[in-house]
């Protein structure tokens, strides 16, 4: 199935494109991008891996950070919130926590937001946290 992705490398690049072959328990995908060109992605290099609804997306549009009440996509998981080392934040929901993989999922809080799930690098991660609780939403 392709995923139309957005790739945020550690060093600021970013990639757009379509990707068949991402699985994180291997260590390179690839990207073929709008102008056809396929590109080798190492996951270590990057920051975070964006399926996403458009490539184009919208961005006078402002993510919410709350799961609204009776959000399918709630059932069975934890909130977290996680913040990169260039101080951008992530709020959504994950299966496990704390996420103990090199590569985690976390799906945006936001049902509106443009990103589908996210597949977050932990190296990348200054900070992860859970609200207080603990328990599943």
């Amino acid at each position: 199935m392709a995923n139309e992705v957005v790739a945020h490398y550690l060093d600021g690049r970013v990639v757009k494109g379509v990707s068949h072959d991402i699985d994180p328990a291997r260590p390179t995908c690839h990207i073929r991008t709008p102008d056809r060109q396929s590109i080798e992605v190492k996951l270590a290099d990057l920051k975070a891996l964006f399926f996403v609804k458009s490539l184009a997306g919208d961005p006078s549009y402002t993510e919410g950070s709350t799961v609204e009440a009776g959000d399918q996509r709630a059932r069975g998981a934890y909130r977290i919130e996680v913040e990169f080392a260039d101080g951008e934040r992530v709020v959504g929901m994950t299966v496990r926590y704390p996420p103990v993989r090199p590569f985690f999922y976390v799906v945006p809080a936001d049902e509106r937001s443009n990103n589908l799930r996210i597949l977050i690098n932990r190296a990348a991660v200054v900070r992860f946290e859970q609200p207080p609780g603990g328990t599943p939403l």
